[in-house]
């Protein structure tokens, strides 16, 4: 009788550890969209506060102008640095995120977020507001499909990655020399080619977040910057997968 209240002992004791391995998981994964769903709106808030310091409307044919600050960030060699802000952003979180204190990765993850506002800011000058919108909310319906799934399913994503990040590295090249080329032809299949890969990114970056969590059980500054590096690779996903569906479905201005 001993050994059976025992074993029913262990048996409620594993129970509860699951439990609270659950619960930690869950609250884990909230901190990552939290985190993931505070840098969009950062950035779309810079996004639009930049457009409106830039852009000056006017009357009849031409009507949207520049100011000098417009000209310096659109129309002059600073757009340059400006546009390749946010990757240095990236590779400096990468490599750095583990010698960095809790509170500098975060600043650091919401002064990338903001860098990136002033980067994709010239999608207004480019695409209605109004698409800007729809496009908006589709990739978020997209994005929570996907990320769901990449949560929920138990099918293993693994295999996943290296075509994804092969894909990606296409993407990337293929998109720095069409900013030389500037084919149409070359955009279209950029971005229909991109939607894919992000598309597929999200799922399996969820997935890698998720199981990432048990590597960082119960030591609270990896789990913290475990949950901001998280949070970044969704929100690049994110923000990329918007930005392909923009170039092939907005309505130009």
């Amino acid at each position: 009788m001993a050994q059976i209240d025992d074993r029913y002992g262990h048996a409620g004791a594993a129970t509860r550890t699951d439990a609270a391995v659950d619960e930690g998981l869950r609250a884990y994964m909230l901190r990552v969209y939290n985190y993931m769903a505070g840098g969009v709106f950062l950035t779309g808030l810079v996004a639009y506060i930049t457009f409106s310091a830039a852009v000056v409307e006017r009357a009849g044919p031409g009507r949207r102008g520049l100011t000098e600050f417009g000209q310096l960030l659109y129309d002059s060699p600073f757009k340059w640095i400006v546009m390749l802000a946010p990757l240095a952003f990236v590779f400096f979180l990468s490599f750095r995120v583990n010698k960095m204190s809790v509170g500098a990765a975060q600043i650091s993850f919401w002064l990338f977020a903001a860098v990136m506002g002033l980067s994709v800011s010239s999608i207004f000058l480019v695409f209605t507001g109004e698409s800007i919108t729809q496009v908006f909310f589709v990739t978020a319906a997209a994005f929570g499909a996907l990320s769901l799934y990449g949560y929920t399913t138990k099918r293993d994503l693994s295999a996943w990655g290296t075509f994804l990040f092969m894909g990606l590295i296409g993407v990337v090249v293929a998109a720095l020399v069409n900013l030389w080329l500037q084919s149409s032809a070359l955009q279209f299949a950029i971005s229909v080619i991109g939607v894919l890969v992000f598309a597929g990114l999200t799922a399996y970056d969820t997935q890698r977040i998720k199981d990432g969590y048990h590597a960082v059980i119960g030591d609270m500054t990896a789990t913290s910057k475990a949950a901001i590096m998280g949070a970044l690779s969704l929100y690049l996903d994110f923000i990329n997968m918007f930005t392909m569906l923009l170039s092939l479905f907005g309505k130009r201005e």
